[in-house]
């Protein structure tokens, strides 16, 4: 595997200039419009005025009280819901940078990528599913679609925040089409509400999205591998000794013992970390390159039409991607005390959905009780998922102890 980007590369033939937008990236002054037309700005581009929006949405602040891995109540030093999407940000832009994109664009999708999540992170999206399947069930991006096309009621002439085809396709496909050209859907059945979408937006399930989304969705794996492992040894779910299990964790943790023998632990995670950021953006930029050489698109349209995934990481990088979910998944996700938390957390969610839908004034909201006695019993349960989906850990800790005389822990 390479260590370092490849440099032997034609960049004008891959549509490089001096600090321009390659040839293939989007264009934030043609972008495909909003489906409520409006005016364009003087001093911002639409994919600019995009993250500018993303950031000042009421989602996007929640984020501070939603679980990543551990739970608030472990400690303040564990990343955050937002703590991580920053994080997925700032790599996504150093991947768009290298490769001439829009920065503006692939920073938004990366931002708004986990606006759908629930309190308690994947476990509180399994535990709304499960209350919503007779409905359709609960998925956190068609939820992140939700959030920014119905539930943010912030702009007096539309309800979501009308952001442009591109952002709206970006969040929607940044893990790749979700249909077939023959209508299949390409993990299942495409959720409804993104269908329901679709039908007056149409943006083209059966394709790829475009490489600023592809290079999002790579930032997202880079950062969560990382940043879980920083938690993990933090917490002692994980120990040095276990990263050794992981011939790519030992190679950095041999390079950087070699350097700085006798190191502290903290500079020594951190060592480690930076490097495993470094060397996974080098490779998604070398494969990246290739595959855009193997294609030479001209356009952003030419990236959507291939038939694989431009951004991506090696044979060999890849292999150490699933080692390392290998590792989380058996030291940290599976761990008993977590799977305790987890169940306890399960709970809390599963009993506030229950409470909600046999009594929606407890929502205690005027704008989420208002006209529900005039819903079917399917928008009704959909309208509850929309409220607990927003909700804070801390939130919904809180309401579960007014609602009832036991709360679970969770720590």
């Amino acid at each position: 595997m390479a260590s370092k980007v490849e440099t032997t590369l034609d960049s004008q033939a891959l549509g490089f200039g001096s600090g321009e937008r390659a040839i293939f990236a989007a264009d934030p002054w043609s972008t495909r419009g909003r489906l409520y037309p409006e005016s364009g700005s003087l001093t911002r581009s639409d994919f600019q005025r995009d993250r500018d929006r993303i950031v000042h949405t009421t989602a996007f602040r929640r984020l501070k009280h939603k679980t990543q891995v551990f739970i608030a109540a472990d400690g303040d030093h564990y990343r955050t819901r937002l703590t991580h999407t920053i994080e997925v940000a700032q790599i996504a832009r150093a991947l768009a940078r290298a490769l001439r994109l829009d920065e503006d664009l692939a920073e938004g999708v990366a931002l708004v990528h986990d606006f759908g999540h629930t309190p308690f992170g994947h476990t509180g999206e399994d535990a709304l599913h499960e209350m919503l399947e007779p409905y359709g069930g609960f998925d956190h991006n068609a939820q992140s679609l939700r959030v920014v096309t119905k539930l943010e009621k912030r702009y007096a002439e539309f309800d979501g925040l009308n952001l442009t085809w591109e952002s709206l396709e970006g969040l929607v496909k940044h893990n790749g089409p979700l249909m077939t050209g023959d209508g299949k859907g390409t993990r299942g059945a495409v959720p409804k509400p993104i269908l329901d979408y679709c039908e007056q937006h149409d943006l083209e399930l059966a394709s790829f999205a475009s490489l600023e989304a592809q290079v999002a969705a790579i930032a997202d794996d880079i950062a969560y591998n990382t940043h879980d492992i920083d938690d993990g040894l933090r917490s002692g779910y994980l120990t040095f000794k276990m990263l050794e299990d992981v011939p790519f964790l030992a190679g950095l943790m041999r390079e950087v013992g070699d350097r700085y023998p006798g190191l502290e632990a903290s500079r020594f995670t951190h060592e480690i970390m930076r490097r495993q950021i470094t060397r996974m953006v080098e490779d998604v930029i070398t494969v990246s390159q290739e595959r855009l050489k193997e294609l030479k698109p001209q356009h952003a349209s030419d990236v959507r039409a291939a038939d694989r995934v431009i951004a991506t990481f090696s044979q060999e990088m890849a292999e150490t991607d699933r080692q390392i979910k290998k590792l989380l998944m058996m030291r940290i996700y599976r761990h008993p005390e977590i799977m305790q938390v987890r169940q306890n957390a399960a709970a809390i969610v599963k009993d506030l959905y229950k409470a909600f839908v046999a009594d929606p004034g407890q929502m205690q909201t005027v704008a989420w009780t208002d006209q529900i006695a005039e819903m079917s019993e399917a928008a009704r349960a959909r309208h509850v998922g929309d409220y607990l989906a927003g909700m804070t850990d801390n939130y919904a800790v809180s309401v579960h102890r007014r609602l009832f005389d036991h709360t679970p822990e969770l720590r």
